[in-house]
């Protein structure tokens, strides 16, 4: 068992760093909105500190899963940040879904500093770290992640190091891109069905058997038919990450005219009101 921090306890770090205290680990926690770190603590132990650099003394690993590249250099980095209070060999892992570059940025300043650094955005959205359920894709070194994994495992179900630092921000924006078209496409396939009057739920039925099956029809084809969109993966938050994935494409050259399209799709349901909807509410543009 380690001496852990967890810095950021939203709707994903929050139980992530539940599942941490119950695997045993001592965790004290930092959150900007200190109230939550207080109530966090009452329902899981450990202890919360006021800034992210008192958080970090005396760990060995500190966790964390913030906004985006400006928070997440917020908690690392100045007088109060976690690199400030990190123990020489200790190692910052970052659950955020960031640019890639932030990544290799940090992971060159944690070097200099004595520090380890591991770039480690997770899938599964908010029900996937309720359920210790979510997929991490990790960039560093090999040593290093073979230190955190054990403890990333404590949340998720899959966990793997994909490369050098950055490697994990790109392979989540691997991810992003093949989820993007595969709502959409569903979105459609559910939107035509509807006005062909046929039984939506017997369609999904069957055809999931085939080679349309995935895990969004699975999990997300009935509610989207019934257009319930409270749970998942928020709108915003997607639209964030298809912002950093489109900005990395025009730096590597990749086209992604699909990705591109379905961007400005979320877009049009943000203007609809659904900011905070789950992802599969692509559907609610066709249907309005």
């Amino acid at each position: 068992m380690a001496k852990v921090a967890f810095l950021g306890l939203g709707v994903m770090g929050g139980p992530m760093a539940g599942h941490l205290a119950r695997h045993g680990h001592h965790v004290t926690v930092y959150n900007r909105t200190a109230s939550k770190a207080e109530a966090w603590v009452k329902a899981h132990g450990g202890a919360a500190a006021p800034t992210p650099r008192q958080a970090a003394e005396g760990q060995e690993v500190v966790f964390a899963c913030v906004g985006n590249d400006d928070d997440l250099r917020g908690v690392t980095l100045g007088n109060d940040g976690a690199f400030a209070g990190m123990t020489k060999g200790a190692v910052f892992v970052d659950h955020t879904t960031a640019s890639a570059e932030v990544a290799r940025e940090l992971a060159e300043i944690a070097s200099a500093a004595g520090l380890h650094f591991i770039d480690a955005p997770v899938s599964g959205g908010q029900a996937g770290a309720e359920n210790a359920a979510l997929t991490v894709m990790c960039g560093g070194d090999a040593a290093t992640y073979a230190r955190v994994e054990a403890a990333i495992l404590c949340f998720a179900k899959a966990s793997r190091l994909m490369g050098p630092s950055g490697s994990g921000q790109l392979t989540k924006m691997v991810n992003q891109i093949a989820i993007a078209g595969v709502v959409q496409g569903l979105s459609e396939a559910i939107h035509f069905a509807k006005r062909a009057e046929l039984d939506v739920d017997a369609v999904l039925d069957v055809i999931s058997k085939g080679a349309a099956g995935s895990w969004q029809m699975e999990n997300r084809g009935r509610t989207m038919n019934a257009e319930k969109f409270d749970f998942g993966f928020a709108v915003d938050w997607m639209r964030k990450d298809l912002g950093i994935l489109l900005a990395e494409a025009r730096r590597n050259g990749a086209k992604l005219p699909v990705t591109a399209l379905v961007d400005q799709f979320y877009a049009d349901v943000q203007g609809m009101g659904g900011n905070r909807w789950d992802t599969s509410s692509l559907i609610a543009r066709l249907e309005k």
